[in-house]
């Protein structure tokens, strides 16, 4: 397990377009959320041990929100030939047992990945209404092992801000966890 913190992409930076398939094989367009008052998108994995650390609070706070107007999109980027954990099928028990209520899609080909400058797992973007880039970031400062509390502080009052129509704060401390595990040839520049 190799650490690498989140690339930090300007604010502002669009969302990029894409449609990919879910867990389930339907395919979902980021442009069926053009209504959202924020949108955020979450790189994910079933098997590192940062997003299992948090992975209830990504399901509590996307619910949360959903109501106040938040669209919540997850991503598995992941090599599944060398990481067979992050198959569909895996990915599947993974949206029940975290209680993930929002579409988990699969970017087999990593283009989705590379196009949002996503590269670890967990990696957050949120945006705004206009899908315009607000906050890049941690969830919290909860870490396996550092002994604090998982809550969602960071993502949340970013959250908010976002939903008011407000910027949000810098500094932004990087997410971080897991590197995403490209296939050979495929990782980023």
């Amino acid at each position: 397990m190799v650490f690498t913190n989140s690339f930090m992409v300007p604010l502002g930076t669009p969302a990029p377009d894409f449609s990919l398939p879910d867990i389930n094989g339907r395919k979902v367009a980021i442009g069926e959320f053009s209504d959202a008052r924020a949108l955020l998108v979450v790189f994910l994995s079933n098997r590192c041990p940062y997003v299992l650390h948090v992975e209830y609070e990504i399901a509590n706070l996307a619910a949360r929100y959903r109501e106040q107007g938040m669209a919540t999109l997850g991503i598995c980027s992941s090599d599944t030939d060398a990481y067979p954990e992050d198959t569909p099928q895996q990915l599947t028990e993974q949206a029940r047992r975290a209680g993930f209520m929002f579409p988990y899609l699969v970017d087999e080909s990593q283009e989705v990945a590379k196009a949002f400058r996503a590269a670890c797992t967990p990696d957050f973007f949120l945006y705004d209404a206009e899908h315009k880039l607000a906050y890049r970031g941690q969830l919290d400062a909860a870490r396996p092992g550092n002994g604090k509390v998982v809550d969602g502080r960071d993502l949340r009052a970013a959250v908010k801000n976002v939903l008011a129509g407000q910027p949000v704060p810098e500094p932004h401390t990087p997410s971080g966890g897991c590197n995403i595990k490209w296939r050979p040839g495929n990782e980023p520049v």
